[in-house]
């Protein structure tokens, strides 16, 4: 299997932005959370057995997943979130699987948001990395693009490792406090220490 890093971060922290910033520098990226999206899209591979799982009324218009209903409905009852997860991460992890055997690139960079919580993940990666920031701009970040109130942001990061020891379980961290060309520079120079990892792996 390719050399593997696990690129992860709490919510808001900045993980889809140093992942496209590694992947013009060449490695392969595998995103568990674009897979999820892609399982639970119109005609997706979850979708049949999300529906007999939840009912129709989990299934939007298109046919895709009513990701804001679904997502009401896990934060509110754990033995939901438990059923989704049967269904998705078994097809997420050997979707994931599959990809990173098929990488033809020197390194893989494999996105797992809850990858330091769950302990999912960590059989095939070779070093973790961690996307750092502030609390703050977390939640301006996540409360931008998704709408939630800061209340509800809050509620998700409390759910998630403290930012201390993320950092302190982490191999390498990236610290996404500053400014865009500050990210790129950090992430050259672990674009080059990995190719030399990978190279003597």
């Amino acid at each position: 299997m390719t050399f593997c890093v696990g690129l992860t971060g709490g919510v808001g922290s900045g993980k889809s932005t140093a992942a496209e910033m590694f992947a013009a520098l060449g490695p392969a990226v595998v995103d568990t959370d674009a897979i999820s999206r892609e399982l639970t899209a119109a005609r997706g591979a979850a979708m049949a057995a999300v529906r007999e799982q939840f009912g129709a009324e989990f299934v939007a218009a298109d046919g895709s997943l009513d990701r804001e209903r679904m997502r009401r409905l896990v934060f509110a009852d754990a033995a939901a979130k438990k059923r989704l997860e049967g269904i998705l991460h078994p097809m997420i992890r050997a979707e994931a699987r599959a990809r990173l055997s098929a990488a033809q690139a020197p390194y893989v960079i494999l996105v797992v948001p809850l990858l330091l919580e769950t302990g999912a993940y960590r059989d095939l990666v070779d070093r973790v990395l961690t996307v750092d920031s502030r609390e703050e701009q977390q939640v301006e970040r996540v409360a931008l693009r998704s709408g939630l109130s800061e209340n509800e942001v809050r509620a998700i990061m409390a759910a998630q490792l403290s930012r201390a020891e993320r950092r302190a379980r982490a191999d390498d961290v990236l610290s996404n406090d500053g400014s865009i060309e500050s990210l790129q520079r950090q992430v050259a120079g672990l674009h080059d220490r990995y190719l030399a990892l990978a190279r003597a792996a």
